[in-house]
């Protein structure tokens, strides 16, 4: 069976092109992981995207996480929710261009409809841009939450390219 998939490609090139959202409540904050933890990348990875076909990590070795998470341009920020975990992103910084990528994005699905996703997002964004990028870009496709690509659209990003995929 073949499955079309559209996947959409989207940047922000400006802080100012934000359209930020407010914290939903006192008891959420984002940290950044200080030190690189595998474990940590590769449970969001496997629980954030197990409803949305995420598939080609969880081939990999500890070894080849533990590669990944070293990279001195990856940064990975979690959601919490008081102690516990809600979400996660990495954002990874490409030097040649000047510019960083969010690479994964997702809540728990015990976080879902709660009206964090569009705070977290802002987050992400507002974090990328500490630095003087270029812009910021991400990619999403059919297969993803199905308020990503608004929410994405809702915080300022602008689509520059789309294509469609199957498999």
């Amino acid at each position: 069976m073949t499955l079309e998939i559209k996947r959409s490609y989207l940047e922000i090139k400006s802080l100012d092109d934000l359209n930020d959202s407010s914290k939903p409540s006192e008891n959420y904050y984002i940290e950044l992981i200080k030190e690189p933890d595998f474990q940590l990348n590769k449970f969001f990875y496997k629980n954030v995207g197990k409803k949305y076909r995420w598939t080609d990590r969880l081939i990999w070795t500890d070894i080849q996480w533990i590669e990944y998470i070293n990279n001195k341009n990856l940064k990975t920020f979690v959601l919490k929710n008081e102690k516990d975990l809600a979400g996660y992103f990495e954002i990874i910084y490409h030097p040649l261009k000047n510019e960083k990528e969010i690479a994964y994005f997702g809540l728990l699905e015990e976080y879902h409809n709660k009206k964090l996703g569009s705070y977290f997002l802002s987050c992400g964004i507002k974090e990328a841009f500490k630095e003087n990028i270029s812009r910021l870009w991400l990619h999403t496709c059919t297969l993803d939450h199905k308020n990503a690509l608004n929410n994405y659209l809702a915080r300022g990003m602008k689509v520059f390219k789309e294509e469609t995929i199957r498999v």
